[in-house]
């Protein structure tokens, strides 16, 4: 698990933090959301959080243990 911030769920789309530096990194995600929704104005906002949504996405596929990928259960 060298690396690896978080693991994958068994079933279905996303992973889960599993070290302290993963549950950091999801502290981080919300202050950056509540930051832009405080002092983004009007629609630039849904811009500027779609796209911090995005980053985060790919940063935590880059982090998880076995990639991103849809879980049916099992190995």
């Amino acid at each position: 698990m060298r690396g690896f911030w978080f693991v994958q769920k068994r079933y279905g789309y996303g992973a889960t933090p599993v070290t302290w530096q993963g549950w950091l990194a999801i502290l981080a995600f919300v202050a950056v959301l509540t930051a832009i929704v405080v002092f983004v104005p009007g629609w630039p906002r849904w811009i500027c959080g779609g796209l911090a949504v995005v980053a985060f996405a790919v940063f935590v596929c880059a982090k998880t243990e076995g990639g991103c990928r849809w879980r049916w259960g099992g190995s």
